[in-house]
């Protein structure tokens, strides 16, 4: 059985998805994983951003994700992607939180997008992934709830190299400390003295660089101690 060369195979699938897309909910984007360009989008995306199609198969990767993507989410939805490409699963796909920009003069606005392989090689090497987006602005509190997700995601990042220095126990204290537990408290949850968790509260501050409350909870909701 003779098999079809990669480029007859890519625009095939293309067009497949092309004849169905307007049955489909929100935007349908492929791009073509040799290079990152997309290489089709469905009529509804391409009026939301006022351009032709062969407008934006023409910009590269880097020119279609620097006008249209903020970079700060970018951070921690392009790793969830590459991880996504390098698993040999058609079946799986991935969901994030982007922020869109339709134009430069334009503000950003929320989407929830879901992203998943369309197309490998027949060496398993992937050719087109497809996504599909919608805007979820007009559902402001699933926006305001995305916002608090990249903040917090952000200050993971940032902060994660001080948070490893807290060890095991000290970790444990923070929790009850930003659960609003007093030193006698955490004592006896702990079962250690009260000068020991004092102690514990004072390595803390340093480690972290803070004494403010609020600072500190907030490392303990961004790593999942409350």
């Amino acid at each position: 059985m003779q098999t079809k060369p990669i480029e007859t195979n890519i625009q095939q699938t293309i067009e497949h998805i092309a004849e169905t897309a307007t049955a489909y909910p929100g935007v349908t984007i492929i791009h073509d994983l040799r290079n990152w360009k997309v290489v089709w989008m469905s009529g509804n995306g391409l009026k939301q951003l006022g351009v032709a199609l062969d407008e934006v198969t023409a910009l590269t990767a880097e020119e279609y994700h620097d006008r249209h993507f903020n970079p700060e989410d970018a951070k921690d939805y392009v790793p969830k992607i590459l991880g996504l490409i390098q698993s040999g699963n058609l079946d799986d796909s991935v969901t994030y939180f982007q922020q869109v920009r339709i134009n430069q003069y334009a503000d950003w606005t929320w989407h929830m997008s879901s992203t998943k392989i369309l197309l490998r090689d027949e060496e398993n090497h992937p050719l087109l992934s497809i996504t599909m987006s919608f805007a979820i602005d007009a559902m402001h509190h699933m926006a305001s709830k995305a916002s608090r997700l990249l903040e917090e995601n952000n200050f993971l990042r940032k902060n994660f190299s001080l948070y490893k220095k807290l060890s095991q126990r000290e970790r444990e204290v923070l929790r009850t400390l930003a659960m609003g537990k007093s030193a006698a408290e955490t004592a006896e949850e702990l079962y250690i003295s009260t000068n020991t968790v004092e102690t514990h509260r004072k390595n803390i501050r340093q480690k972290l660089g803070t004494t403010s409350f609020y600072e500190l909870s907030k490392y303990a909701r961004a790593f999942d101690l409350i």
